[in-house]
């Protein structure tokens, strides 16, 4: 997997993590609701960080080959069909 995709994946876990631990801190009356919002600046902005180190290291994605045009028509004149074929009958059964 893509590790852009993983952070990309794992930004919504992090900040739900990210708000019970400062839950746990509010009701110890460590840190308040109120005094917690660089928290969640601080954790967003570093997943952000990694995100955009890891789009820049990601290989480019495959694109498929270049549009070609079409092959040449062929030559005009007889086709290959028309050397092998067999002369016409006459209506009479005889050939000519």
């Amino acid at each position: 997997m893509n590790q852009y995709f993983f952070l990309q994946r794992i930004t919504g876990p992090a900040m739900i993590l990210t708000f019970g631990i400062t839950a746990l801190l509010d009701e110890w009356h460590i840190l308040g609701y109120g005094k917690s919002w660089p928290l969640y600046l601080i954790v967003l902005g570093v997943i952000k960080l990694a995100q955009r180190a890891a789009l820049l290291n990601a290989e480019p994605p495959a694109y498929p080959p270049p549009y070609a045009p079409p092959a040449a028509p062929p030559p005009p004149g007889p086709g290959p069909a028309a050397v092998n074929a067999a002369p016409p009958e006459n209506h009479s059964g005889e050939r000519s």
